[in-house]
Order: C-alpha cells, then sequence, then structure tokens
C-alpha cells in the first residue's frame, strides 16, 4: 500500500473516532431537566386601615410579594367598620388595634391566627404657631425638638370651653377643639376617645362604670369636632389640605408623617417647616394586627413578618416594628421632633369598657 493511501486511511479512521466518540458523549449526558412549571400566586384579599394602603401599594412591596408567590388585594375598611362588614370571601383582617380586634370577636369573628405586625403610636398633629401658643398656656411642652400635649390638660380646657385666644392662639376660631376620626368607626378616633376616657376615670384605664359617669364629657368633647372622617388617612390628608385654620389639630398616627417625607417628599417640603407632631402624654401605641381567616391569611401574616417586609415598613412607611422598636434611627426621615422612644405609654380600658365607649360616642 502506498504511502498516500496509508495516510488517507488513518485520516479517515480518525475522523470516524472524532464522530463516534462525540456521539457516544452526548448519549452519555443526563437529560437537560424540564423548565420548572410557572408557580400560580395565592392570591387573597382582606380588609385594610387606610394608613397602611401605602405600604401595601409600594412597588417593592408587591414585588417581594411576588417573590413569594402572593397576590395581595384589599377593601379599605375603618378598624371598627371592618368588624361590622360581610366577611364572607375574605382572606384577613387587618385592622389598627386590640381594641377592635376584641370588638370582632364580641361580633363572632373567629380568625385562624392573629399576629402583631406593626406598631406606631398615636400622635397630635398641629401646626408650630398653635404649639408654640399652647406651650405658654401650659397645655403643650417642648423638650428640644419634641413636643408632648397633656392629655388631662387639654380634657380640662375643651370641657372648660376655652376658646383658642384663651389658650394664647389669638388666630384661632371658636373653642379650642382636638379633631380625630370618628372613634365608632376608626381606631385612631377610637384610641383617643381612650385617652380621653383614661383621663375622666383620674389617669387609671377607664372602666364601664367610669364611662357611664362620665357619659357627658365625652360626647360634649367629641361634639366640637361636628363630623368626623372615618379613615385616618383621609383625616391626615384634610388636614394637610386645609390647613390650620379649618384643622388646628388632630389626632393621627406618627407613621403618616414618616411615610410623606419618604413617599411624597415635595408635599412634605411644603409643609416640613410649619408642621408640628406632639406625642400626648400619656399615649397609647396603636398595634397593628393582621388576623387571618383562613390559609392564605396566615401566609400573609408570615410575610409580613418577614424581615423584608419588617425593614421596608420601617424605612419607607414608618412604621415600627413588631418589637417597637425601628431597623435604625428616626434621624432617618428628616422630621423635625420624631421622639427616638416613646415615652409615658398607658393601656387601653378593658373589651367590655372599650365596648361600652364606642357605645357612648355613637349615641346609645
Amino acid at each position: 500500500m502506498s504511502k498516500g493511501r496509508i495516510i488517507g486511511l488513518i485520516c479517515v479512521l480518525a475522523a470516524v473516532l472524532v464522530v463516534g466518540g462525540a456521539m457516544l458523549f452526548r448519549q452519555a449526558q443526563p437529560e437537560p431537566e424540564p423548565a420548572p412549571a410557572p408557580v400560580e400566586p395565592i392570591e387573597m384579599t382582606g380588609y385594610l386601615g387606610g394608613e397602611k394602603i401605602s405600604l401595601f401599594d409600594d412597588p417593592e412591596f408587591i414585588s417581594l410579594a411576588e417573590q413569594a408567590a402572593l397576590s395581595i388585594g384589599y377593601r379599605k375598611a375603618g378598624s371598627l367598620a371592618m368588624m361590622e362588614a360581610p366577611i364572607e370571601g375574605m382572606d384577613y383582617l387587618f385592622p389598627s388595634s386590640q381594641a377592635a380586634v376584641a370588638h370582632g370577636h364580641e361580633r363572632g369573628i373567629e380568625p385562624v391566627s392573629e399576629q402583631i405586625v406593626l406598631n406606631s403610636p398615636i400622635v397630635i398633629y398641629t401646626y408650630r404657631d398653635v404649639a408654640d401658643a399652647l406651650v405658654g398656656s401650659g397645655i403643650m411642652a417642648k423638650d428640644g425638638e419634641v413636643y408632648t400635649l397633656n392629655v388631662d390638660a387639654a380634657v380640662e380646657a375643651m370641657l372648660a370651653d376655652r376658646t383658642w385666644a384663651d389658650l394664647g392662639y389669638t388666630a384661632g376660631y371658636g373653642q379650642f377643639r382636638i379633631d380625630s376620626t370618628d372613634p365608632a368607626e376608626s381606631n385612631s378616633g377610637n384610641e383617643w376617645a381612650a385617652l380621653v376616657a383614661n383621663s375622666l376615670a383620674g389617669g387609671q384605664p377607664a372602666s364601664v362604670e367610669s364611662i357611664d359617669a362620665n357619659v357627658g364629657s365625652i360626647r360634649k368633647i367629641f361634639a366640637k369636632s361636628g363630623w368626623m372622617e372615618t379613615s385616618s388617612e383621609d383625616s391626615f390628608r384634610q388636614f394637610l389640605t386645609l390647613g390650620e385654620g379649618s384643622k388646628p389639630m388632630m389626632v393621627g398616627y406618627e407613621s403618616q408623617v414618616l411615610d410623606l417625607s419618604v413617599n411624597e417628599p415635595d408635599l412634605f417640603a411644603q409643609v416640613a417647616d410649619s408642621l408640628v407632631v406632639a406625642y400626648t402624654t400619656p399615649t397609647v401605641w396603636s398595634t397593628h394586627v393582621i388576623m387571618a381567616l383562613d390559609e392564605a391569611g396566615e401566609q400573609l401574616t408570615e410575610f409580613l413578618m418577614s424581615d423584608e417586609v419588617q425593614k421596608l415598613a420601617w424605612e419607607r412607611h414608618g412604621f415600627r416594628g413588631a418589637s417597637q422598636l425601628g431597623t435604625d434611627s428616626a434621624e432617618r426621615f428628616g422630621v423635625a421632633g420624631i421622639a427616638e422612644r416613646v415615652p409615658a405609654a398607658v393601656e387601653l380600658p378593658a373589651p367590655a369598657a372599650m365596648g361600652r365607649l364606642i357605645e357612648v360616642v355613637s349615641g346609645s
């Protein structure tokens, strides 16, 4: 055989070996894993207090929910109003206090589980010239940048029909008052009513008996506000829109102005120099409780308690975590007068007393 034929034969054999080896190699490889089937998100809906809507609508919250395979819907409702609403088809209720939860129990609502998820103290929103005038009258005090409002002194002034001018705020019209949401429907108004009732009971948690003894005084104080909003967030927006001439002071949550500073910086900049946050002495913690009505609601509870959501709730919406502490200093918000630690918190009246208080402010 000639040398050329030998070389050609070797080349042919080499090609056969290469092709055959490649085929054997491919056959030896495992079949590729099929692409995972898309996970269908668990859909859920429930009643949500208005002050938490900004959190639930936050794109980062929605993204975290999608990663957890959750599709979270809601219907806006006041904390007490949601306990009176139909719950068929609802997976959760998310009121702003344990008093509202207790009211739900009295209405026959039996959740699968309950969990305190967020906290925010009740505060008074007002304007700097109003606050400084009331500091002079003794109803308010100022320590550094932090303002406080003495509930006993405020209650006494309202029962005595003192005017804004009497208290040093000469630009104010009519009698001194502190506006709130409807205590029979919304938690911030309900907790303010509890502080008023406690004051009338001598600083102790009000009882059914003490509330019955002070029915006239309680109704007189709330009658000064006239018609009341049923949503804490709607009330806060009205306060910002109407200004001190219409709403010199109102009850709200600390979280509302912190949320405003992060998510609506242009609007916050317009009011930052004049807006004052005053902590009531004593105050109460608004404990936002998730009531899971079924398995989907329980998955929502687990999601809300995750580190990622707790961090988001503080850093972008001003809710102090379930431990009542944020992840870092309140200075991050750039809001003057925010206390790092909330002073002088008091307990709410017992459920029976809170139930009677709702009846009283409703006119029963």
